[in-house]
């Protein structure tokens, strides 16, 4: 088992609490930045705070924000972790549209920050940068490593920013940062504002007689849905090559909200046509239209693929959900069958 340290900012989200999860179990210690709130923010990460006595003593959490470049730097020069995971981001697209400067500057801005202080006070660190494949936006499918960015929402260009400054600081001083363009990846702890979680909540709800419509947007946009446990490996094996470089991540299939609907309500034995609701309010002013990812570079160079499609990965959710109809969650889903392969 190896006896590394990793820095993941951003561990109390989504892909934060799947990352943490899996570094305990190939025998990282694993430091974590969360946000100082007034009210519990750690929901996805209980379950390893009040786990097992081994992970207490190898999972420790600090307290900071990506706007204070000045606590960033002190933790990464305190600590000199062997890898820097960054995925801390006001991830929200439609949300960014509201809030465009906070965005920047958490998404863009600290990214940039965090580089700096790798650069100055710990440039043995292997960096991942979360980059996104919303930086692709109006460009045509299939995108990949060679595609051109078209950032169409406040978030995306702030990705765009943060990518380049990844990549402007791996040749200009020597660091090992790696870009992950990861595109769409769901899971049972995505967010309740996100639409597949929206859609999944909803068919179980409604299925249970707790919820009597759904309100979303845009039907037809169309994305490359993939099952968060299957991304957050990739990203470690980025940082496990002997050079850095930038991947995109995704599983090479399209699928509508339409789609992801049918799934998910099917799985209840619904019909989504008699409960969804049109609602403008959803509608991003400048939308997205397709993102299908070609992941060939990330299977040829890492060995990675992925397990879990949008059809199964609706229906898990929805599964998930129908266990769980509180708004907080509470219920943990093991990704533990997924990882059996990489933790071998």
């Amino acid at each position: 088992m190896p006896n590394k340290t990793a820095l993941i900012t951003g561990v109390s989200g989504q892909d934060g609490s799947y990352l943490a999860e899996f570094l305990l179990l190939k025998g990282y210690t694993v430091h974590g930045l969360v946000r100082r709130s007034s009210t519990p923010n750690t929901s996805r990460i209980d379950h390893i705070l009040e786990g097992q006595p081994e992970y207490k003593e190898r999972f420790k959490l600090h307290h900071g924000d990506m706007h204070d470049t000045t606590n960033l730097a002190s933790l990464i020069s305190e600590l000199q972790p062997d890898e820097i995971y960054n995925l801390a981001a006001q991830s929200h697209v439609r949300y960014s549209f509201e809030t465009p400067l906070l965005t920047s500057d958490v998404t863009g801005l600290g990214a940039m920050a965090l580089v700096d202080s790798v650069r100055k006070f710990s440039p043995k660190s292997k960096v991942y940068q979360a980059s996104s494949s919303e930086m692709f936006g109006a460009t045509p499918p299939p995108q990949n490593e060679e595609s051109s960015f078209y950032p169409r929402s406040p978030y995306a260009a702030a990705k765009v920013f943060a990518y380049w400054s990844a990549k402007n600081y791996r040749e200009a001083y020597g660091l090992f940062i790696s870009n992950g363009i990861l595109f769409n990846h769901e899971s049972p702890r995505r967010g309740l504002t996100f639409v597949t979680r929206k859609i999944s909540r909803a068919a179980a709800n409604i299925s249970k007689g707790l919820q009597s419509e759904l309100r979303l947007g845009n039907l037809d946009a169309i994305r490359d849905w993939g099952y968060a446990p299957d991304f957050v490996v990739a990203m470690w094996l980025m940082l496990q090559q002997d050079e850095p470089g930038d991947y995109v991540v995704s599983t090479g299939v399209g699928t509508s909200v339409r789609q992801f609907l049918d799934y998910s309500f099917s799985s209840v034995n619904l019909d989504w046509n008699e409960f969804v609701v049109f609602d403008t309010r959803f509608v991003r002013p400048t939308e997205v239209d397709s993102l299908i990812g070609d992941a060939e570079k990330a299977r040829r160079e890492l060995g990675w693929r992925h397990t879990v499609g949008a059809s199964e990965l609706a229906n898990l959710m929805t599964e998930f959900d129908l266990k769980d109809t509180t708004v907080s969650g509470g219920i943990v889903d093991s990704p533990n069958k997924v990882w059996k392969e990489w933790l071998e």
